[in-house]
């Protein structure tokens, strides 16, 4: 547990070796793995797409290929989580005497996702945990899939295209000192998603 705990800490804090080291096909592994499978949820998504972002400003990628392929392996990894989340996850619920699921629970997530199921595939793209589980609960509580797919598509979108631009166009503003101030904003990222999340889980909680 410990070595799985530090392996972690050492993947947030030297995310730049990481990114130089594995390349574009890192980056798109780890947004496949992030937003469709359930072991990826505390993966570093909106700090590795900014960090790949200002080092394509560097010419280490293009930003072409950097965003397209990032865009593919979300809108993929969604699907993927929403496949297992309908044909696995349901079966969790098959007893009602369940210690731990219980079809009540499996009613009340498919009510919330025909409510506010296309807002929270949206949101869910930026927000660490919620981006890994959002598509998963979507499949369990079978959200309308041509809604999904829409929504999922324009997210993957925002989500994909616009955190590695924002991180290459700084990069071309600030230029080489970038590499000064790199760490301090992959924290600060990392803190805000993080922080937002646990806010919104926490505000859910208390909704119910």
């Amino acid at each position: 547990m410990f070595s799985d705990v530090n392996s972690l800490l050492q993947l947030l804090t030297d995310l730049p070796a990481v990114i130089k080291t594995f390349g574009l096909v890192g980056v798109w592994a780890i947004v496949f793995v992030e937003t469709g499978l359930f072991f990826g949820v505390f993966l570093p998504g909106n700090s590795m797409l900014f960090t790949a972002g200002v080092f394509a400003s560097q010419g280490l990628f293009h930003i072409g290929w950097l965003t397209l392929g990032v865009f593919v392996c979300a809108v993929i990894g969604n699907n993927v989580g929403y496949y297992t989340g309908y044909r696995y996850g349901r079966k969790l619920f098959s007893k009602e005497d369940s210690w731990l699921f219980h079809k009540k629970h499996l009613m009340t997530a498919h009510n919330f996702y025909e409510r506010h199921g296309k807002e929270t595939i949206l949101m869910a793209r930026f927000l660490p945990i919620i981006r890994t589980m959002g598509c998963i609960v979507a499949g369990m509580a079978a959200m309308n899939y041509r809604v999904f797919l829409a929504y999922n598509v324009i997210g993957g979108v925002v989500w994909g295209f616009g955190i590695p631009l924002l991180g290459y166009s700084l990069g071309n503003l600030i230029g080489e000192d970038i590499d000064k101030y790199l760490l301090p904003i992959i924290l600060l990222i990392i803190t805000c998603s993080c922080t937002t999340s646990l806010f919104h889980l926490y505000r859910e909680h208390k909704a119910k």
